[in-house]
């Protein structure tokens, strides 16, 4: 081979390895993920399969070339027969290299798990299920398996005095179970703090029962500055042997929750739950409890007020009364307010 001849080999010799370098350098080190992304945050479900997760990543908008990923994963070793699940929030303009070691090794991003009020177990499993992967149904069984309950130290009735309304930190793949788990230990923090279980244990009350009781408070009014009034007119009725007659505890037993009044159907309505047909706390909670209603009972006022009812002037907060006879005469008032406005 002549020196011209053997100049053009290396050449292309060259520019062929050449190619081959870069084609190696774009599938690590170019950029894969696209600059301005639909999602923030990609959701590996539990359980799926590699090509699962290349498929998902390539239809959500997360990888411009499916090709060059797979190639990548395997190379670094990704591709597994069971593969990490999780939520991570995807960098724009990320190359394969960097992509695939979050998903690999690198940090979940949490939720920010939200409890606030809510009625049933069901509203608190449906609420649950907007911020981790599990359903509503998968969370619904765990809260009506009695082993389950029996492990935690519940009932169907008194499972909802577990949560604490409040903002959580989760991984997305939590599973019902760690849920459970993360809410056992949340709540035994709340209870040991601020001298609440020694509170609690002087006006011989468990935990579940001051929740209970709370629970009535908290649908009884929105004002936080009469709660502790307000739960000792029910602590009142409580130690003395009196029927609480709450009316939440009415409509929480017909499940009539958007009935703007309450009527003799709800009063005589046969429920272990109504309150005004059985002496004592019902069986449970009848919604979640605030922090504020479940201190307020804790520390409630020591008075001798027995009855309430509304104010007159629309405010949301209530008159209070020590006699059947005053009572009368707020609720007359209250009435007749109604009455002038209609």
């Amino acid at each position: 081979m002549n020196r011209k001849n053997f100049l053009y080999a290396f050449l292309a010799a060259a520019l062929v390895m050449g190619w081959f370098a870069y084609q190696k350098y774009a599938a690590y080190l170019m950029p894969n993920v696209p600059l301005e992304l639909k999602e923030e945050f990609a959701h590996i479900p539990s359980n799926s399969s590699f090509e699962e997760i290349a498929e998902l990543l390539h239809n959500q908008g997360f990888i411009k070339n499916k090709e060059t990923f797979v190639e990548v994963s395997e190379r670094l070793k990704y591709k597994r027969e069971k593969m990490r699940s999780g939520r991570f929030k995807i960098e724009p303009g990320s190359n394969n290299y960097s992509l695939v070691k979050l998903l690999r090794n690198g940090e979940q991003a949490p939720v920010k798990l939200v409890l606030t009020n809510a009625r049933l177990l069901e509203d608190i499993a449906a609420k649950v299920a907007r911020f981790i992967e599990p359903d509503s149904a998968q969370i619904m069984q765990v809260f009506s398996d009695p082993g389950t309950l029996q492990k935690f130290g519940y009932t169907t009735e008194t499972l909802p005095s577990l949560f604490i309304p409040n903002t959580y930190e989760f991984f997305w793949n939590c599973s019902p179970q760690d849920f459970m788990k993360r809410m056992q230990k949340e709540h035994k923090a709340f209870w040991g703090k601020n001298d609440r279980l020694a509170k609690a244990k002087e006006k011989n009350m468990t935990p579940e029962e001051v929740y209970t009781m709370a629970s009535i408070v908290e649908r009884e009014t929105n004002q936080n500055s009469e709660k502790k009034r307000m739960a000792g007119v029910y602590m009142n009725r409580y130690k003395i042997g009196m029927r609480l007659q709450a009316d939440p505890t009415c409509v929480f037993a017909t499940r009539d929750f958007t009935a703007r009044r309450v009527t003799n159907y709800h009063l005589e309505f046969k429920s272990p739950y109504n309150t005004y047909l059985n002496v004592g706390l019902p069986p449970g909670p009848i919604s979640m409890a605030s922090i504020p209603s479940i201190d307020a009972v804790l520390g409630h006022e020591d008075h001798k007020y027995i009855y309430f009812c509304a104010k007159p002037d629309g405010s949301g907060f209530h008159a209070f009364a020590k006699t059947l006879a005053q009572h009368n005469r707020n609720a007359a008032a209250y009435h007749r307010s109604i009455r002038n406005r209609r």
